[in-house]
């Protein structure tokens, strides 16, 4: 067809008249090079041409040079959906489980449990002969190829199935693989057909191969089942390319490996490097290939190209082309990087010469309704999440991810660690080159790349190291993550004092592929500030990866809809299921931020500037923008909780090199104190906030006094009716039990507020001494001393005619303590919310105080438990810098003003989560009472690790002398 067409304009453009004489030379030399014929040009000159018809032969030339340019691209014809939101319908037959026996239909591609299929698994679980999950999935779908597929090559291609699958085509059997998390094609061309087909797969859940079953189906994750990702046929000519390899250096260097198929005598490789819009970057270099050559090499060079990097993701793409003499036969194009990486031992991980420190996380590839399904969309949506908490990295844990989550990371610039699958076992040599070669000619071009994860936690084949750079032009490093290696340490889940030990001692490069780890509330960012402080310190460091991402939690479909995360196996996130982010999100926003600012309070010596750290790789903070404002919030009174700007300044850049510290110089105006609180953020160059810090100005001690003192003198009334001392202030009776000394309750006109069994003494159990009431000019005096177990509290009520009742305390106690402060008892069932300033809204833990801001907040309750309800910010814990908190109830609202900087509120006891691990360390210890006004605050451990081996910041509390501690406390119930 395109011969016949040549001819014709050949003819047309020899007879016309109108042609100029060198645009017809040109277009015929073009013509004839195509059709591989000689002609001998007629010496006959154009005549005086016509304007318009000279436009046409110019619209027919650009046609034929287009001719020139368009070789065939390989053509994807997709079976299956492409997605989880875009799938389609193929017969299904499941042969146990729900919805078994019988012929129906399911979405393609998808799991088939959240299809209503099967039975549910959970990997560590397959370990159990009696509870593995082996049904099978037979599928059947029924296409038509309206176009003519002779003269091709089709292969179908099948991105990831549920492990063993056997694929058939009009009854015949095409091809079978093993192993659940590859891509892989089988040759079609001799079974397809132009018109109707039948497609038959039958996927098996468990493995023939048990080596298959022991690293994938015995994971400690879900062992799902199905075609979960899209299937496709590819169509190519004959003589194709099957795929390309590319390494591309930080100096410009390029090389790309070219794998073609079926090639003949004199065909050529052309490849052109361009922008992604297509602009050509340089010339086109080539290479001769000779009759069924496997693999070619071509090579070139750059200028000064755009680096890639996760602060500078520059990409650009190559298209290769392969021809003959006819011309343009098949062309590939594949996105890439220009970028550097190199492993320097007892030294670190460097890209583009500059020293990498991963702040990365481990990440599976799974949703709650959908499984291992997904889409772009998720994917782009959990990268921009990473890069909100200022991550630089993510492990793929612990198998390849979906194709459009490492585009993303190119795209948006993550570091990424690929993984082949492996869970404390490994796959047998046999099956594991298989897969290794199916995972690496997959992946190899995305530059986000820079490691490869052969198996994980003893899940590792070293019989299969060396193959990784079979197929791998880049050579990047092996690795095996939770072990000494090739010159790295990569350990998991390392105590405090093994990484003081390495930074004093280790000669590795040093990035545990696992730490903080995050079963419920604990790890993640409790701990992270004394790890990653320390972590800057090891002369080898190279960053680490938390574990993990978000909470592995999957709908049950045979549950009602249940969100099940197997116990305490699968709750591990800095994010629930649906993303929702709990507080570690934050404290790990602020630790990771790479402007570093690390001044906790402002007083009023402060002279406006900032000592900060640039702690990018690359990027100068002139690309940074700052703003700053200065703030004045509402009393409890009022019903807002938005604060007042009295004076902000924004977008002012600031200049500072990567790895440099200085003094941000913010320019404060000269009444600046005259504010609550100070905001500062910072913004990237892209326009994202990177962290905004927040600092209280006035002293609660200050801020308070305008709050506490009424306009006019009330009566006190002191009355003591057996054990029962009343003092009666502004029509409030306040009623004390003369035994124990505790306040009873507090009745106003219109209700009983049943505020009791405090003040005491948080944790320490003591004698009462004395207990006392006496009158001191217009003040009524009620004070009660206790002692006992090497400690001492005093507990002093002030009732005075033209303020609010003041509770001043004074304590001392020996020894380690988890909490240090008083304690009151409020019945929580009619607590109904809480509005406060202070920092929030999450709660924090001792070892967690980072990422939230100061301000007034309001939450309703609840009985949120982290990793098991998802509602946050939870109501229930420690809240930090307290000043004052008004506890909302059913019976009449309260508000509590405290006079001490630094002060924390308990509020209630949060419940305990089901699975808690029996050495406690996600869940630690509360005051008896459940509203606490405290100095010293409990720290939270992990899932294997106590809060005592998790560093500086998780230790107990204790007093550092005798000099007791002192407090104030003013409680409105009016």
């Amino acid at each position: 067809m395109e011969r016949n067409a040549l001819k014709f304009l050949f003819y047309v453009l020899h007879k016309s008249r109108f042609c100029l004489y060198l645009g017809l030379k040109f277009s015929r030399f073009i013509i004839l090079q195509r059709l591989n014929i000689s002609y001998k040009y007629p010496q006959v000159l154009p005549q005086k041409p016509d304007t318009m018809k000279f436009q046409r032969i110019i619209f027919i030339l650009i046609s034929i040079f287009s001719l020139e340019a368009n070789a065939q691209e390989t053509k994807r014809i997709y079976l299956s959906g492409t997605d989880r939101d875009n799938t389609k319908t193929w017969d299904f037959f499941c042969t146990k489980g729900q919805n078994s026996g019988k012929w129906t239909k399911i979405a393609v591609p998808s799991q088939w449990e959240q299809q209503g299929f099967g039975k549910y698994s959970y990997g560590t679980d397959n370990r159990n002969d009696s509870t593995k999950a082996d049904e099978e999935g037979l599928y059947k779908y029924e296409f038509d190829l309206k176009e003519s597929i002779k003269n091709q090559r089709e292969f179908i291609v099948f991105e990831g199935s549920m492990t063993d699958t056997e694929v058939k085509l009009n009854g015949q059997t095409v091809g079978i693989h093993q192993g659940g998390f590859y891509r892989f094609k089988f040759e079609i061309t001799d079974f397809v057909k132009t018109g109707s087909n039948l497609l038959e797969v039958k996927v098996s859940k468990l493995s023939k191969d048990e080596s298959v079953n022991r690293a994938e189906r015995q994971g400690d994750f879900w062992a799902l089942g199905g075609i979960y990702r899209p299937v496709y046929i590819e169509v190519v000519p004959q003589s194709n390319l099957d795929r390309i390899a590319i390494d591309a250096r930080a100096n410009g260097s390029f090389l790309v490996d070219v794998f073609t198929s079926k090639t003949t005598q004199n065909q050529s490789i052309t490849a052109q490097i361009q922008t992604l819009k297509g602009v050509n970057i340089g010339l086109p270099f080539k290479a001769k290939i000779s009759e069924n050559q496997e693999k070619t090499t071509l090579k070139s060079t750059i200028q000064n190209p755009n680096l890639w990097s996760a602060e500078t993701p520059n990409l650009y793409q190559v298209k290769v082309t392969l021809k003959d003499k006819k011309g343009e036969i098949h062309s590939q194009t594949q996105r890439f990087g220009f970028r550097t990486v190199e492993i320097r031992l007892r030294d670190g991980i460097y890209v583009n010469g500059v020293k990498v420190i991963f702040k990365g996380v481990c990440r599976h590839s799974f949703n709650p309704e959908t499984g291992r399904t997904l889409s772009k969309k998720i994917s782009l949506k959990e990268v921009l999440l990473m890069k909100e908490m200022n991550m630089n990295a993510v492990r793929m844990s612990h198998y390849p991810p979906d194709q459009h989550f490492l585009d993303v990371c190119d795209s948006l610039g993550l570091f990424v660690l690929d993984e082949l699958t492996g869970w404390q076992k490994k796959y047998d040599a046999p099956i594991g080159h298989k897969l290794v070669k199916e995972l690496v000619i997959r992946d190899v071009n995305h530059p986000s790349i820079l490691l490869w994860d052969n198996g994980n936690e003893g899940g590792w084949n070293t019989d299969l190291d060396n193959d990784y750079q079979l197929y791998d032009p880049q050579n990047r490093m092996v690795i095996h993550p939770w072990e000494r290696f090739k010159g790295t340490d990569t350990k998991h889940y390392i105590s405090y004092n093994s990484l003081t030990n390495s930074t004093l001692y280790g000669q590795e490069i040093y990035f545990p592929t696992e730490f903080m780890h995050g079963l419920y509330d604990g790890g993640h960012g409790a701990g992270l500030d004394d790890f990653w402080t320390l972590m800057l310190q090891h002369p080898y460091n190279a960053g680490g990866f938390l574990w993990s991402f978000h909470d592995e939690g999957i709908v049950r479909t045979d549950q009602n809809g249940r969100i099940d995360t197997f116990g305490n196996n699968a709750p591990d996130g800095i994010l629930g299921p649906h993303y929702e982010k709990e507080a570690s999100f934050y404290t790990i926003k602020e630790i990771w931020s790479p402007v570093y600012i690390a001044r906790k309070t402002i007083t009023p010596e402060f002279n406006g500037k900032l000592a900060i750290e640039n702690r990018y790789m690359t990027t100068n903070l002139n690309q940074c923008t700052f703003s700053w404002k200065l703030v004045s919030f509402p009393n409890p009174t009022e019903k807002s909780t938005q604060f007042t700007i009295n004076k902000q300044i924004t977008l002012f850049k600031f200049s500072l090199a990567p790895n440099e510290k200085a003094f941000l110089n913010l320019n404060l105006p000269t009444d600046w104190a005259k504010s609550d609180a100070l905001y500062l953020t910072a913004t990237d160059p892209k326009g994202k906030e990177i962290f905004t810090w927040t600092w209280a100005i006035q002293a609660p001690a200050e801020s308070v006094k305008k709050m506490v003192f009424t306009e006019k003198k009330n009566l006190i009334e002191s009355k003591q009716e057996g054990n029962i001392l009343n003092i009666k202030l502004d029509g409030i009776s306040y009623q004390f039990d003369s035994t124990s000394g505790y306040l009873k309750k507090v009745i106003t006109q219109k209700s009983s507020i049943s505020l009791s069994e405090g003040p005491v003494l948080a944790g320490v159990k003591q004698n009462k001494k004395n207990f006392k009431s006496w009158q001191e000019g217009e003040k009524t005096m009620v004070e009660t001393n206790y002692d006992g177990n090497g400690s001492y509290f005093k507990a002093k009520w002030i009732f005075e005619s033209n303020q609010l009742p003041k509770l001043e305390y004074q304590y001392s106690q020996r020894g380690e303590s988890d909490f240090m402060g008083i304690s009151f008892n409020y019945p929580e069932e009619k607590i109904t919310g809480m509005k406060w300033l202070g920092r929030g809204p999450y709660r924090v833990w001792k070892n967690r105080l980072k990422g939230q801001q100061f301000g007034v907040f309001h939450k309703d309750y609840n009985d949120a438990i982290t990793g098991e309800t998802w509602i946050y910010p939870e109501f229930k814990g420690y809240h930090s810098e307290i000043n004052w908190v008004t506890v909302e109830n059913k019976e009449a609202n309260f508000t509590v003003y405290t006079e001490n900087e630094g002060l924390f509120l308990q509020m209630l006891k949060p419940s305990k989560p089901k699975n808690t691990p029996q050495n406690n360390g996600v869940y630690p210890n509360f005051p008896d009472g459940n509203l606490s006004f405290l100095n010293g605050i409990s720290p939270i451990g992990t899932k294997f690790q106590t809060a005592d081996v998790m560093g500086p910041q998780s230790q107990k509390n204790m007093m550092t002398n005798y000099t007791p501690l002192k407090g104030g406390l003013w409680f409105d119930f009016r």
